[in-house]
Protein backbone atom coordinates (compact mmCIF):
# COMPACT_ATOMS: atom_id res chain seq x y z
CA UNK A 1 0.00 0.00 0.00
CA UNK A 2 2.86 2.40 0.76
CA UNK A 3 4.18 1.94 -2.79
CA UNK A 4 0.80 2.87 -4.23
CA UNK A 5 0.44 5.99 -2.05
CA UNK A 6 2.89 8.77 -3.02
CA UNK A 7 5.27 9.98 -0.31
CA UNK A 8 3.83 13.50 -0.53
CA UNK A 9 0.39 12.17 0.39
CA UNK A 10 1.84 10.32 3.38
CA UNK A 11 3.72 13.43 4.52
CA UNK A 12 0.59 15.60 4.28
CA UNK A 13 -1.43 12.92 6.08
CA UNK A 14 1.21 12.75 8.80
CA UNK A 15 1.22 16.53 9.16
CA UNK A 16 -2.58 16.64 9.34
CA UNK A 17 -2.50 13.93 12.00
CA UNK A 18 0.10 15.97 13.89
CA UNK A 19 -2.15 19.06 13.73
CA UNK A 20 -5.08 16.99 14.99
CA UNK A 21 -3.02 15.77 17.94
CA UNK A 22 -1.73 19.27 18.73
CA UNK A 23 -5.31 20.60 18.77
CA UNK A 24 -6.39 17.82 21.14
CA UNK A 25 -3.41 18.35 23.42
CA UNK A 26 -3.97 22.11 23.43
CA UNK A 27 -7.60 21.59 24.51
CA UNK A 28 -6.61 19.31 27.38
CA UNK A 29 -3.75 21.52 28.55
CA UNK A 30 -5.88 24.68 28.47
CA UNK A 31 -8.64 23.09 30.55
CA UNK A 32 -6.12 21.54 32.95
CA UNK A 33 -4.34 24.87 33.38
CA UNK A 34 -7.62 26.64 34.06
CA UNK A 35 -8.64 24.09 36.70
CA UNK A 36 -5.25 24.23 38.41
CA UNK A 37 -5.36 28.03 38.55
CA UNK A 38 -8.80 27.86 40.16
CA UNK A 39 -7.63 25.29 42.71
CA UNK A 40 -4.63 27.39 43.64
CA UNK A 41 -6.65 30.59 43.95
CA UNK A 42 -9.31 28.91 46.09
CA UNK A 43 -7.20 26.46 48.09
CA UNK A 44 -8.98 25.78 51.37
CA UNK A 45 -12.11 27.75 50.45
CA UNK A 46 -15.48 25.99 50.23
CA UNK A 47 -18.49 27.14 48.24
CA UNK A 48 -21.94 26.66 49.79
CA UNK A 49 -24.34 26.86 46.83
CA UNK A 50 -27.47 26.72 48.98
CA UNK A 51 -26.41 29.96 50.71
CA UNK A 52 -24.52 31.47 47.74
CA UNK A 53 -21.43 32.12 49.81
CA UNK A 54 -17.83 31.02 50.22
CA UNK A 55 -16.21 29.95 53.46
CA UNK A 56 -12.53 30.60 54.10
CA UNK A 57 -10.25 28.06 55.82
CA UNK A 58 -10.68 29.99 59.08
CA UNK A 59 -14.49 29.73 58.93
CA UNK A 60 -15.28 33.29 57.82
CA UNK A 61 -18.06 33.72 55.23
CA UNK A 62 -17.56 35.61 52.00
CA UNK A 63 -20.95 36.84 50.81
CA UNK A 64 -21.96 38.03 47.35
CA UNK A 65 -20.81 41.61 47.18
CA UNK A 66 -21.25 42.62 43.55
CA UNK A 67 -22.44 41.31 40.20
CA UNK A 68 -20.77 42.81 37.13
CA UNK A 69 -23.10 41.89 34.28
CA UNK A 70 -20.93 43.56 31.64
CA UNK A 71 -17.89 41.42 32.53
CA UNK A 72 -20.12 38.54 33.73
CA UNK A 73 -18.34 38.28 37.09
CA UNK A 74 -19.68 37.76 40.62
CA UNK A 75 -17.59 39.07 43.52
CA UNK A 76 -17.71 37.67 47.04
CA UNK A 77 -16.11 39.52 49.96
CA UNK A 78 -15.38 38.82 53.60
CA UNK A 79 -15.94 41.59 56.14
CA UNK A 80 -12.84 43.79 56.43
CA UNK A 81 -12.81 43.68 60.24
CA UNK A 82 -12.76 39.86 60.21
CA UNK A 83 -9.89 39.64 57.72
CA UNK A 84 -7.86 42.41 59.35
CA UNK A 85 -7.79 40.58 62.71
CA UNK A 86 -7.27 37.10 61.21
CA UNK A 87 -3.95 35.35 61.92
CA UNK A 88 -3.87 34.00 58.35
CA UNK A 89 -4.27 37.38 56.64
CA UNK A 90 -0.62 37.65 55.46
CA UNK A 91 -0.99 34.35 53.58
CA UNK A 92 -4.49 35.13 52.31
CA UNK A 93 -4.76 38.77 51.23
CA UNK A 94 -3.07 42.16 51.44
CA UNK A 95 -6.38 43.99 51.08
CA UNK A 96 -7.57 46.21 53.91
CA UNK A 97 -11.16 45.79 52.71
CA UNK A 98 -11.31 41.99 53.16
CA UNK A 99 -10.59 38.96 51.03
CA UNK A 100 -12.38 38.97 47.69
CA UNK A 101 -13.16 36.10 45.33
CA UNK A 102 -14.14 36.73 41.73
CA UNK A 103 -16.03 34.02 39.89
CA UNK A 104 -17.11 33.97 36.30
CA UNK A 105 -20.83 33.55 35.68
CA UNK A 106 -19.95 31.47 32.62
CA UNK A 107 -18.21 28.17 32.00
CA UNK A 108 -14.52 28.04 31.19
CA UNK A 109 -15.21 27.82 27.48
CA UNK A 110 -17.23 31.04 27.51
CA UNK A 111 -14.35 32.92 29.12
CA UNK A 112 -12.07 34.96 26.88
CA UNK A 113 -9.12 32.62 27.40
CA UNK A 114 -11.33 29.59 26.74
CA UNK A 115 -12.57 31.07 23.46
CA UNK A 116 -8.99 31.96 22.52
CA UNK A 117 -7.76 28.38 23.03
CA UNK A 118 -10.77 26.91 21.26
CA UNK A 119 -10.19 29.28 18.34
CA UNK A 120 -6.58 28.12 18.02
CA UNK A 121 -7.66 24.46 18.10
CA UNK A 122 -10.30 25.07 15.45
CA UNK A 123 -7.79 26.94 13.26
CA UNK A 124 -5.40 23.98 13.46
CA UNK A 125 -8.17 21.59 12.47
CA UNK A 126 -9.25 23.87 9.61
CA UNK A 127 -5.66 23.93 8.34
CA UNK A 128 -5.45 20.14 8.55
CA UNK A 129 -8.74 19.73 6.65
CA UNK A 130 -7.65 22.23 4.00
CA UNK A 131 -4.32 20.45 3.45
CA UNK A 132 -6.05 17.09 3.16
CA UNK A 133 -8.66 18.39 0.71
CA UNK A 134 -6.01 20.02 -1.49
CA UNK A 135 -3.90 16.87 -1.46
CA UNK A 136 -6.92 14.70 -2.34
CA UNK A 137 -7.60 16.98 -5.33
CA UNK A 138 -3.98 16.64 -6.46
CA UNK A 139 -3.95 12.83 -6.22
CA UNK A 140 -7.34 11.49 -7.39
CA UNK A 141 -6.21 7.83 -7.26
CA UNK A 142 -8.11 5.37 -5.02
CA UNK A 143 -5.48 4.62 -2.35
CA UNK A 144 -4.33 8.21 -1.75
CA UNK A 145 -7.97 9.34 -1.61
CA UNK A 146 -8.80 6.58 0.87
CA UNK A 147 -5.92 7.55 3.19
CA UNK A 148 -6.68 11.26 2.91
CA UNK A 149 -10.44 10.72 3.13
CA UNK A 150 -10.27 8.72 6.36
CA UNK A 151 -8.08 11.33 7.96
CA UNK A 152 -10.27 14.14 6.60
CA UNK A 153 -13.35 12.57 8.19
CA UNK A 154 -11.50 12.28 11.52
CA UNK A 155 -10.49 15.95 11.39
CA UNK A 156 -14.02 17.06 10.49
CA UNK A 157 -15.55 15.00 13.33
CA UNK A 158 -13.10 16.55 15.81
CA UNK A 159 -13.81 20.05 14.49
CA UNK A 160 -17.58 19.54 14.65
CA UNK A 161 -17.32 18.36 18.27
CA UNK A 162 -15.23 21.36 19.27
CA UNK A 163 -17.45 23.74 17.33
CA UNK A 164 -20.69 22.36 18.78
CA UNK A 165 -19.34 22.61 22.35
CA UNK A 166 -18.16 26.13 21.54
CA UNK A 167 -21.45 27.28 20.01
CA UNK A 168 -23.50 25.70 22.84
CA UNK A 169 -21.46 27.60 25.41
CA UNK A 170 -21.90 30.97 23.72
CA UNK A 171 -25.70 30.92 23.86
Amino acid sequence: MFRVVPIEVLLVAGYALFLLMVAAILERLALHSHRRAEQYELAGFKFHAEFDRWECPEGQSLHRNEVDLRRRIVRYRAPAHACNRCRMKPQCTDSETGREIERSMDSWLRSEIGRFHRGISLALLLLAALLLAIEAARYPQPYPEMVLGLLFVSVVIAAVRLLSAFSNSTR
